[in-house]
């Protein structure tokens, strides 16, 4: 099987057991939901992977012509120098690309992600086109693809995305290791390495006067570790009692194209953080 085939197959999967855990509890049509939900997350899913690939191809093509002699000049490292690598030049970035889009500057390009009253695998790739278009860990991807990373940037992704897919899911599967108290020793290290739906789910969250609510933190996507580095972290071992922005409570939900597309588009609301800052702290 081709290495994009099996990457492709299987974090499909992965998504589909988590959406249909989610469908089982009556957790994926969450009611909090709403059109303008729907049709963006519609949208995102036709248009990520043809993103994400034009992206990547861009990438190795620039590089075939700049640097056409390095095709596959790295293909013999060994496979733990790559995954070191692929989390400097990938997981870091887009920790630090993901902490920037929590500013004036960069918030209209993340705002989708944290409009959602709810959590579910439906917000993995939720967020404007050109936040993804931008991200410079795809484009340094496609460089390392090029320089012949293959089938560790394969097993990597998939790692990476099922991660991502188990912290933003409503099945919250950390909640079992917090209830067992022989597995807390298990607890404690993996909610400090990798994103989990309790640590997740805080940087989600509608308020931030709980001692829950963590939006300016937990921005890790693989590694929690960053976070613990940076001091950006909160471990509650709690979940949030509601998700989504104040400002879309106070004057309405923002529609799906302006939160999608912007600038291209821009915001028909009289009152709007898009464009102006990120989401105002609770009233």
């Amino acid at each position: 099987m081709a290495p994009q085939t099996l990457q492709i197959t299987v974090i499909g999967s992965v998504w589909a057991a988590f959406a249909l855990a989610e469908m089982l509890q009556g957790r994926f049509l969450a009611r909090e939901s709403t059109r303008e939900d729907v049709r963006l997350e519609i949208a995102v899913t036709l248009m990520f992977p043809l993103i994400s690939v034009g992206v990547l191809s861009t990438s190795g093509a620039l590089c075939d012509w700049l640097m056409p002699s390095q095709r596959n000049a790295l293909a013999d490292w060994p496979w733990w120098q790559m995954l070191l690598v692929l989390l400097l030049a990938d997981d870091l970035t887009q920790y630090w690309w993901h902490r920037l889009s929590h500013t004036s500057v960069m918030w209209p390009l993340h705002r989708a992600h944290h409009s959602a009253g709810y959590m579910s695998v439906r917000l993995v790739y939720r967020n404007n086109a050109f936040y993804y278009a931008l991200m410079p860990g795809i484009w340094l991807s496609g460089a390392l693809l090029f320089l012949g990373f293959g089938w560790v940037y394969v097993v990597y992704s998939i790692v990476k995305v099922t991660v991502i897919i188990g912290a933003h899911s409503a099945i919250r599967w950390d909640q079992w290791l917090y209830r067992t108290p022989w597995l807390s020793p298990l607890a404690w290290v993996l909610e400090r390495t990798i994103s989990t739906p309790a640590t997740h789910f805080a940087h989600h969250a509608l308020r931030q006067d709980d001692g829950i609510g963590h939006y300016a933190g937990n921005y890790g996507n693989l590694l929690f570790i960053w976070d613990m580095l940076f001091g950006t972290a909160r471990i509650t071992r709690r979940y949030p009692p509601a998700f989504g922005l104040e400002d879309d409570l106070r004057h309405g939900p923002e529609s799906w194209l302006t939160q999608f597309v912007y600038p291209l588009r821009r915001s028909r609301r009289a009152d709007t953080t898009l464009g102006t800052g990120p989401h105002s702290p609770p009233a």
